[in-house]
Parts: structure tokens; C-alpha cells; sequence
């Protein structure tokens, strides 16, 4: 009976692949350097590869010598036999390249000899990093996050049988999902923390040390909060679009994402935030600040790594706040940084084009006019998102379901009535602070609001722009369902009520 082949992994295919065609200088992006080690040694037997490796603190292949210009020197004065190869791994070699130009040319004297003695180079490395000189001599491979079957068998390596949870209840994917985006380092010694502190499988100790595993990068961070829709006033249209789309049961059709744009303080963050509560996934934020780098190249690396742990995290929400900031030098002159945000921009807009992991994107705007013309009509065409909202200024009735929200929050009893307070052009943020100050400060609704700036009023000239926009370009009204409409926002906004709560 004939037994079937084992199962490559990616970084095995692509690399059998690669040395098949006699790229001899391989570069492999991982964060993992003995999983992808192990990996390469586990599918060479079966192509007869010989492995070599070498580092500073072993030498070439353990002889202690810490010489690198030696290793590279002796392993193009050898030869493979037949269809065979000879590769030498190095960890970390990017570093030892960067100002070195003996072991750059003794690289490249390496590479060239290498196509004909099928010896082969290759790198292990985070970041894709080397010398001008080199940089079309690699070809390059990007070793993926663990999949939850890989989890899953990291997890059976760690836990008993009678340790790991069925999935009757979902418990163990909820396991595996808490365990996405880790590498499997981290998702080893997550899984081992949880056996050790509560003598069983928590998926928070799992949350717990993934937020913190995030937070190094200095991208990502995850948000675990408890809020939900019922502590958001108002969006009635956006929340319905949205929980819609996510809990839809298509097999074939896939959320993407929304984009909101509106007035500061409207609710847009809040409504991110809450989404993942309402739709039981995490929320992932990505700081477009700290995407940015000093080195040629780094910052669309550091996009592209983002972007590939949020995949890896899938399903999630990925949260983007203040887009425009962080995208605001993808314009025509660059704005002095040579072009960085516009490549930065074209590699968010591949992604939300072309990903197909379930993640659902969530950026918000306060000013899309900041991006230029082209940058703009990109980023809001059909197929980068499901649907753009706009969020104008609370209605009546929404600022009503608002003020209540806040007074429970803030255990408020006033015997002012809060019609004495003119809210008319106030956003949810402007309620909640006057709610704040009048229980820290103990005065009454109508002294705190005398402290209350409402951004219609410092700002009213740039809300004219943005509703004038929204309608002109058919953004839909996160209020209310449909494509949101001037005139219909503004009466519903400047309506008061004779009682309201108190």
C-alpha cells in the first residue's frame, strides 16, 4: 500500500522551488530562525541537500571559527554532487554585511560560482535588509506566522490530551484564535503560562501575553474592552450595515471594511471599538505614525509585516484612526518625505484590494481633503471598502438615548432640567464632558456647559465642507439608512424636544 508524501510547508515549497531553479541567493524573512532552520533541514534528505550553517558564536558548521569571510570562502570552493545542493544558512547575516565589503564581494564571488556548483546562501533575517550591491542577487521568502494546524500541533505538544478542550462549545477554537499571530516561540510559552498559573487552557492568559507580545512592535496593539453598541448613541445605520456584513452566513463573499469620515468627537473611534465586542472579535489598532522609518525601504517593510500579523490574526478588526494624519505626505510633492507615505498608501490600498483573510478594516477620516485628489478617489473606490459613511452631528432623539447613557455613567441626579441646556449642535463627546464635569466639579448642567466648546462652532466652516461633500459623493449617512442627505441630517439635528431625560 503506497504512502502518501508528507506535507510541505510553504517556506519548504518555496524553497525547493527556488534552489530547483538555481537561485543561489535565497533570503528568507522569518522571526523564527530555529523553526525555519528545522524546516529546511527536514526537507532536505528528500532533494539531497547538504546543510551548512554558520553564526558568530558556533562558527562554521561548529568549528568556533567566528571568521564569516572564511565560511562564505569555503563553501563556494565546494560542489555538489549531481542534482543535489549544498546550502549555508546564516541567521542574522543582513548585520554582518551592512559595512563590510570583503564579505559583500566574497558574497557575490559566492552567488555567481554558485550557479554552476550548486552551492546555495541563505538568510535568515526579520527584516529584508542587505547592501545595494547584493540586492538583485536574492530572491526572497517570507516564512508565514503558525496556522491554527500548526498551533494546534504546538498545542499538542505542550498540553495532555485531557488538557486540551474539545470543541463542542467552540472552546477550542476560541483557543486557536486567541493563539493566531503569535509565533510558535510565543504561542508555546502562551499555552505553558495559562497550564502553569490556573493548572488549565485560558484563553485570557493567551489575550493577556499576545497584547503584550504586540505593543513590541510598536504598530499593533490589541484592544480588549467591553463596550458595546448599547453604549453608543445614535449610528443606527452604520451598526446595522455593519453587524449585516460580518455575521453574514456567504460562503463565497467576504466583508472588507468601512470607512467613516465625520466631525471630531461623532463616534467614530468609540463605534471601532465596540464593534469587535459586538461581533466577538479582537480589535487590532495600527498606528500609521510608527509605521514610518529612518532607513530606505523600512517603512513599507513595516507596513507589509503589519498587515501580514493582522492576517495571520484573522478573524479581526483592523482599526485605523485619523487616516489622513498618518497618510497626509501621499500627495503630488511627497511633503518633503521623498515619497514614503504615497508607497506606504500603495501598499495599504494592495492589501484592501487583494486580501482575502476575514479581517474587517475600520479607518476613520476627520479630514479627507488632506490627501491629494488621486490619493483620495484611490482610497474610496468600489472594492477598498463595503460602504463610506459619513457621521454628522447627533439628532435630537440620538442626543436624548446620549445624554442618558452618560448620566447612568456617571451616577448624575440634577434638579436643573436639561432643556435648559442648549445641546443643539453638540456631538456625543461634548455630552459626555459636560456630564464629567458637572459630577467632578458638582455644579449643575448649566454651568457645566457654559464650559462645553462645541466643535460646530470652532469648526463650522469645515463641517459645511464635509457635509457638502458627503452628499455630493453619495457617502452614506451613518444615521440613518441610505445615502446621507443635507438637508434631512440638518432638521433632524436642529430639532428640540419640550421634556427630555434627566
Amino acid at each position: 500500500m503506497a504512502t502518501s508524501a508528507p506535507v510541505r510547508t510553504a517556506l519548504q515549497t518555496r524553497l525547493t522551488e527556488y534552489v530547483d531553479a538555481c537561485f543561489t541567493g535565497i533570503y528568507v524573512q522569518t522571526n523564527e530562525f530555529d523553526e525555519a532552520l528545522r524546516e529546511i533541514r527536514e526537507v532536505a534528505p528528500e532533494n539531497d541537500w547538504i546543510v551548512h550553517t554558520f553564526d558568530l558564536n558556533t562558527g562554521h558548521n561548529g568549528d568556533g571559527n567566528p571568521d564569516a569571510v572564511a565560511a562564505v570562502r569555503s563553501h563556494y570552493d565546494q560542489k555538489a554532487i549531481g542534482n543535489g545542493a549544498i546550502l549555508l544558512v546564516i541567521p542574522s547575516f543582513n548585520r554582518l554585511l551592512a559595512n563590510d565589503l570583503q564579505l559583500t564581494q566574497a558574497v557575490q564571488h559566492a552567488i555567481s560560482a554558485g550557479k554552476d556548483r550548486r552551492t546555495f546562501i541563505v538568510i535568515l533575517s526579520p527584516t529584508v535588509q542587505l547592501p545595494v550591491e547584493l540586492e538583485k542577487s536574492f530572491v526572497t521568502i517570507e516564512h508565514a506566522l503558525p496556522d491554527r494546524e500548526t498551533l494546534l500541533n504546538v498545542l499538542n505538544g505542550v498540553a495532555s490530551s485531557e488538557e486540551i478542550p474539545s470543541d463542542d462549545d467552540g472552546e477550542l477554537t476560541r483557543l486557536l484564535d486567541a493563539a493566531a499571530g503569535l509565533t510558535r516561540y510565543e504561542a508555546e510559552g502562551a499555552f505553558s503560562l495559562s497550564l502553569a498559573r490556573h493548572a488549565k487552557l485560558d484563553v485570557s492568559v493567551l489575550w493577556e501575553l499576545k497584547q503584550s507580545m504586540l505593543k513590541k512592535t510598536g504598530t499593533l496593539e490589541l484592544y480588549r474592552g467591553n463596550e458595546t453598541f448599547d453604549d453608543l448613541g445614535g449610528l443606527d445605520g452604520l451598526k446595522t450595515f455593519c453587524k449585516r456584513a460580518l455575521l453574514s452566513t456567504s460562503t463565497k463573499a467576504k466583508a472588507k471594511g468601512v470607512l467613516l469620515l465625520g466631525v471630531a468627537g461623532g463616534g467614530k473611534s468609540a463605534f471601532a471599538k465596540a464593534l469587535g465586542t459586538e461581533t466577538s472579535r479582537p480589535t487590532v489598532m495600527l498606528d500609521f505614525g510608527a509605521l514610518m522609518g529612518g532607513l530606505v525601504g523600512q517603512t513599507e517593510e513595516n507596513t507589509r509585516r503589519a498587515l501580514a500579523a493582522v492576517d495571520a490574526m484573522a478573524p479581526c478588526i483592523l482599526f485605523c484612526d485619523e487616516i489622513e494624519k498618518g497618510l497626509s505626505g501621499a500627495t503630488g510633492g511627497h511633503n518633503g518625505d521623498s515619497g514614503v507615505s504615497s508607497r506606504m498608501l500603495g501598499t495599504l490600498l494592495t492589501w484592501l484590494n487583494d486580501h482575502t483573510s476575514d479581517v474587517f478594516f475600520v479607518g476613520t477620516c476627520n479630514d479627507i481633503s488632506k490627501l491629494s485628489q488621486v490619493s483620495a478617489g484611490a482610497f474610496t473606490r468600489a472594492e477598498r471598502f463595503d460602504g463610506i459613511f459619513f457621521i454628522d452631528l447627533p439628532s435630537a432623539e440620538q442626543r436624548d438615548v446620549i445624554w442618558d447613557m452618560y448620566l447612568k455613567a456617571f451616577d448624575i441626579v440634577d434638579d436643573v432640567t436639561l432643556d435648559q441646556v442648549d445641546d443643539t449642535n453638540w456631538t456625543g463627546a461634548e455630552i459626555k464632558s459636560c456630564c464629567r464635569l458637572a459630577s467632578l466639579l458638582g455644579i449643575t448642567f448649566v454651568e457645566a456647559s457654559k464650559n462645553v466648546v462645541p466643535v460646530a462652532k470652532s469648526s463650522s466652516a469645515a463641517i459645511a465642507e464635509l457635509r457638502s461633500m458627503s452628499e455630493a459623493r453619495g457617502f452614506l449617512d451613518a444615521n440613518r439608512s441610505g445615502a446621507y442627505q443635507r438637508r434631512v441630517a440638518e432638521e433632524a439635528i436642529s430639532k428640540r424636544r419640550v421634556v427630555r431625560a434627566k
